[in-house]
């Protein structure tokens, strides 16, 4: 877990460039509270408000890919599972480790979240140093060699 000392996180990936973090979620404050942690922790964050932008966002080869998506369950339009589907059965996107943060956390929705191999399940209200926490694990791993 990161340590916090004055207000003012350490940051836990280090890089050259900073990693780029996709943000979906149709909760503009939720996804206002993700953007401003991986923000203050030195992320690139692009905003998607459902899955159909988010897959937009991914497929839009003028877009630098992210190192991570983090994706609610329950959205308008396209929902997490779709999203996460249709990242997966992309040969340019399967790789991106995705983080599903959602108010969905009945046991049916989590195994449908392993099922879709989601790389890690947060359940909402969420804990912004976890959430930042496992970001940072998770871009780090993909950006290593």
């Amino acid at each position: 877990m990161m340590q916090q000392g004055r207000g003012r996180r350490r940051r836990s990936v280090s890089s050259l460039s900073s990693p780029r973090v996709l943000v979906c979620d149709d909760t503009d404050s939720v996804r206002s509270l993700i953007v401003m942690n991986l923000e203050l922790e030195g992320y690139d964050v692009m905003e998607a408000h459902d899955g159909q932008e988010a897959l937009d966002l991914l497929s839009d080869p003028t877009n630098v890919l992210p190192d991570v998506v983090t994706v609610d369950a329950l959205m308008p339009r396209r929902d997490g599972w779709w999203t996460v589907s249709m990242i997966r059965s992309d040969p340019r996107l399967e790789h991106l480790p995705v983080v599903m943060v959602t108010a969905s956390v009945q046991s049916h929705h989590r195994a449908q979240a392993e099922q879709a191999t989601v790389d890690a399940f947060i359940a909402k209200p969420f804990d912004p140093d976890e959430l930042v926490a496992i970001v940072g694990v998770l871009a780090s791993a993909g950006r290593v060699g």
